[in-house]
């Protein structure tokens, strides 16, 4: 970075510390690489991240970059595919301050700041049977400023329900620090009289557009399909008002206009019956003419695969044999029909089928109404990005164009365009994507760090940019935005006068080009070949990593520290300076070192490694994965210690209950408040080496209870229990009304429900491993875990009798790693699927709250335990945007400050509940302490709600 710059942005970062905090500031090597890293495969590090809660430290923000000329680039989730979230100027991140919304009209419409999930916003609407009109394939990640920022669209949506269709108001911070608020009349009159003059502007381009009638049919012509390449022209044939022309050119700006700090959207109906065939037929053309046909009938979503991208899935888990019995050339359509009702579907089914009479297909066409077949069909669709991702050389990234086509040429434009692909050696190439706009995924695999591949993709996309721009009158950028990636085209695509008009817009709205420079417009015609990603080697593990950002929102550090892209971002990097060894510059050295040093709290200690991450990767990764690699080199000396602990386990046991005895004495002498300064004391002059003491600490638990033996009965089914070490330690919380223990609640039930208990020998000496494994102690793990499996096979005759564990992630642990022939029950799972149909129950007269811990969520069993909490209470809430607890096993005493981020909001949620119920006894110490209400195992809300079954 040049010192100039260097002086710029540490005088911002001075200019701005008197009103935003320091922590909100952010220029250190590791964070400004992470931070400013999005799903693109460019790479731009920041100078300096600003982390705004609000309109007016946005404002300030701005000015102070206005006053000296910094560029600023703002930023939601990153996951946008274009380059137009990055930058080496001034990033402006959104955190936990842009998260608000506000039903309107009874779901009609939704008020929305930038920081707000899609599936969030859709998770609102829900109990109004409505959505928001975009469903962009990453709305469970990306956020409404970036989907409203690009104009994201789909594969429902279209053009009719895009952001441009279905805005109602826009609140909007421009350039120069004037809020507008679209919805606020007194603040439009106020806009009216101080910006007059770029309202008139607008109003004249507005006017000279419509009176160019080749250039308005042009534009009219080009919105009939779906485009996100350059400004949103139409807003200047579609309205003649300035407001309404401002509205609708933010909607697709990139960030290059203003900033948009909430979105009013008129919201859809959200059909609730759903149906879906997997139509085959034998060669692209046939494909393209029932799609054109299709057109004209009651579809919601026509999706389009060709035979490679078929191929790529086809021996996936679940798929339909027919896959891989496909001739070369067939292609497929997921037709997908959605009514209001059964008789509505039935209607639209029975339409379809006849649109497509004539038309010949591989197979007939056969539409599904059960849920898990509809599921596979868009598993199939959805899994065909990931599964280039992940069959790549290790060093290349995933690219996906994103074009569209006039439908009535369709055909013609896929033919073309697989030809330019394969002339060009991108072989591998695979194509899919919404085939009712006309709208065409080409994703590839493409390295940049050999010599010729550059150029290679230079002369690739200069012909798909004049077949698709010119000679086909498509777009080069459907629903991806333009970026950078784009902007040396737009003027190709669009031709010199709308181009100059994209230039005024830009010149009325940021005159000082300080707004996202270089992104939708730029004068460099090698621009999208300029400043690319480096993904070098760095683990097996994280490899296949293509940066996406999915795994971010379900991440507990996600508002702490890093995420799990964040990591494996870092991680590269060091790997990457690593590599050169002495080639290292002074300033690499110092970069490398500080990224080190960093990220052993950033990236390790504050990793709760839960696995979360994996069940949203496209690919599969858990990022834990590495860090606990990580721990086990850095641990790796502490190796003798974790042999001691595990040889003598039952002793460590008994001296955590010990332990907890005491803390518990200490407690009643010095009341919460002495106790809980006490401990912070301690555990600063220990240098956080001491566990935190919170007032949620249970007391210890009565292991006697598992010596009471249980009498044999040859008429009762038996069961072995295995009762966790965090239960046989953790007893009840302190002044819970449950004052039972996990373990006597478990037995309890299991009596009531008729069962005959069988405990292991040496119960109190047995673990899973997953304690040991967590701190990278693997070969203890191990050691635990084959004691286990021993002890469990004994118990349960080889298998013959099923094993529960009360503990959720245990059990995950046991299924992972112990013999195959141990049938291992989850406490929900036996609770809903085997001791609900033995017990009569009575729903408590309570509202109660319900966390689904990490475990339960890896093993698919969200919804079995929010129907077991609602068998047994009369209302139940699952609070909103919380994944994972961040306790982590031990974390939420060892670095307490990762349990409370990752369950901010908590308690406001559960305000009005009596209790909640979680399936792990360390999570529920976290619960307790944050959602200011006592969390208990769901057994407990089973047995308080139940009684024995009558014969």
């Amino acid at each position: 970075m040049p010192e100039s710059n260097a002086v710029a942005f540490r005088e911002l970062k001075a200019a701005l510390a008197g009103t935003i905090p320091a922590e909100r500031l952010i220029d250190d090597p590791l964070r400004t690489l992470a931070y400013g890293t999005d799903a693109s495969f460019y790479r731009l590090i920041p100078g300096l991240v600003v982390r705004p809660e609000g309109e007016r430290e946005l404002q300030l923000t701005l000015a102070e970059c206005r006053a000296r000329g910094l560029p600023v680039t703002f930023r939601a989730a990153g996951t946008s595919l274009s380059g137009q979230a990055v930058t080496d100027s001034v990033l402006i991140q959104l955190g936990r301050g842009w998260r608000g919304h506000e039903i309107l009209d009874e779901g009609r419409a939704i008020r929305l700041q930038p920081g707000v999930i899609g599936a969030r916003a859709n998770q609102l609407l829900g109990p109004f049977g409505r959505k928001i009109g975009p469903d962009p394939a990453s709305i469970a990640s990306c956020m409404i400023g970036g989907i409203a920022a690009n104009n994201a669209s789909g594969m429902c949506c279209g053009t009719a329900q895009n952001s441009y269709r279905t805005v109602r108001d826009i609140r909007v911070v421009l350039a120069d620090g004037a809020l507008l608020d679209t919805a606020d009349a007194d603040s439009v009159a106020a806009f009216r009289r101080s910006h007059a003059d770029l309202l008139a502007g607008l109003e004249r381009l507005s006017e000279t557009t419509r009176g160019n009638d080749a250039l308005a049919e042009k534009i009219r012509h080009k919105y009939r399909l779906k485009n996100t390449t350059g400004y949103a022209l139409n807003s200047l044939v579609d309205f003649t008002d300035g407001i309404e022309i401002l509205k609708h050119l933010m909607i697709g700006s990139e960030g290059t206009l203003g900033f948009i700090s909430a979105i009013t959207y008129d919201t859809v109906v959200d059909e609730p019956h759903k149906a879906a065939a997997l139509a085959f037929f034998p060669d692209m053309a046939t494909t393209c003419r029932a799609t054109i046909a299709l057109k004209r009938s009651p579809v919601s979503a026509v999706e389009l695969m060709d035979r490679a991208a078929l191929r790529s899935v086809e021996n996936e888990a679940g798929m339909p044999e027919v896959l891989r019995t496909l001739p070369d050339g067939a292609a497929a359509l997921l037709i997908d029909v959605r009514g209001h009702d059964d008789a509505d579907l039935a209607a639209r089914m029975e339409e379809v089928q006849g649109t497509l009479e004539g038309i010949r297909t591989l197979e007939p066409v056969t539409f599904t109404r059960d849920a898990d077949r509809y599921a596979l069909y868009w598993k199939i669709r959805k899994g065909l990005f990931p599964a280039v991702g992940a069959v790549r050389d290790t060093g290349t990234t995933v690219i996906i164009e994103d074009v569209a086509f006039p439908i009535e040429r369709l055909d013609e434009g896929v033919l073309a365009l697989t030809d330019i692909f394969h002339r060009h050696g991108y072989q591998e190439a695979i194509l899919f994507g919404h085939a009712l706009e006309g709208n065409l995924h080409f994703v590839f695999p493409q390295g940049f760090d050999k010599p010729g591949e550059v150029e290679r993709y230079q002369a690739l996309m200069d012909e798909v940019a004049q077949l698709v721009g010119v000679e086909y009158g498509g777009s080069l950028k459907a629903e991806h935005g333009t970026g950078r990636n784009m902007a040396p085209y737009v003027e190709l695509e669009w031709g010199p006068d709308a181009y100059a008009l994209m230039w005024e817009i830009k010149a009325l709205f940021d005159p000082e080009n300080l707004l996202n420079p270089e992104v939708i417009l730029s004068r460099n015609p090698t621009l999208h070949l300029e400043n690319l990603k480096p993904l070098p080697a760095t683990d097996p593990i994280v490899d296949k990593c293509i940066e996406c950002g999915f795994c971010e929102h379900v991440c507990p550090s996600k508002d702490l520290t890093l995420t799990p892209r964040q990591r494996i971002v870092i991680a590269r990097e060091m790997s990457r300076l690593e590599a050169l060894g002495g080639r290292l510059t002074d300033e690499e050295s110092a970069r490398l070192e500080a990224m080190r040093q960093d990220y052993r709290y950033a990236g390790d200690e504050t990793c709760a490694a839960d696995g979360l991450c994996a069940t949203q990767c496209p690919v599969g990764i858990n990022t834990g994965d590495l860090v606990r690699e990580l721990r086990r080199d850095r641990l790796a000396e502490r190796a003798g210690l974790a042999r001691r602990v595990g040889r003598h386990f039952s002793g460590a046991t008994r001296v955590a209950r010990g332990a907890l005895n005491v803390a518990g004495a200490a407690n009643r002498v010095l009341g919460d408040d002495l106790m809980g300064k006490a401990s912070a004391g301690a555990r600063r002059l220990s240098g956080d080496r001491l566990p935190q003491w919170t007032p949620a600490l249970p007391q210890a638990a009565p292991i006697r209870v598992l010596k009471r033996a249980a009498a044999a009965d040859a008429g009762r089914d038996k069961v072995v229990y295995l009762p966790s070490c965090a239960t046989r330690v953790f007893g009840a919380t302190r002044r819970d009304a449950e004052s039972r223990s996990v373990m006597e609640i478990t037995l309890s039930l299991l009596e009531k429900a008729g069962y005959e208990v069988i405990l292991p020998e040496m119960i109190g000496h047995l673990c899973c491993g997953m304690a040991f494994q967590s701190k990278g102690q693997f070969d203890e793990a191990t050691h635990k875990a084959r004691e286990l499996n021993r002890e469990l096979l004994l118990a349960s005759q080889n298998g013959r009798y099923p094993v529960l564990c009360d503990t959720s992630p245990c059990t995950l642990q046991m299924r992972e790693t112990l013999d195959e022939r141990l049938e291992m029950l989850e406490p929900v799972a036996f609770a809903h699927d085997h001791l609900l149909p033995r017990l009569a129950v009575t729903p408590v007269d309570e509202r109660v709250a319900v966390h689904v811990t990490c475990s339960s969520t890896r093993m698919g069993l969200a919804d079995k335990f929010v129907g077991l909490a609602r068998a047994c209470a009369r209302e139940v809430v699952v609070p909103a945007e919380i994944t994972c607890c961040g306790f982590a096993g031990d974390k939420g005493f060892s670095t307490p400050e990762l349990n409370a981020s990752a369950l901010a909001g908590l308690a406001e949620q559960v305000a009005e509940c009596s209790a909640g119920y979680s399936n792990s006894r360390t999570c529920e110490i976290g619960l307790s302490q944050h959602g200011g209400i006592p969390y208990r195992s769901i057994l407990s809300l089973l047995d308080r709600a139940s009684r024995p079954s009558s014969p």
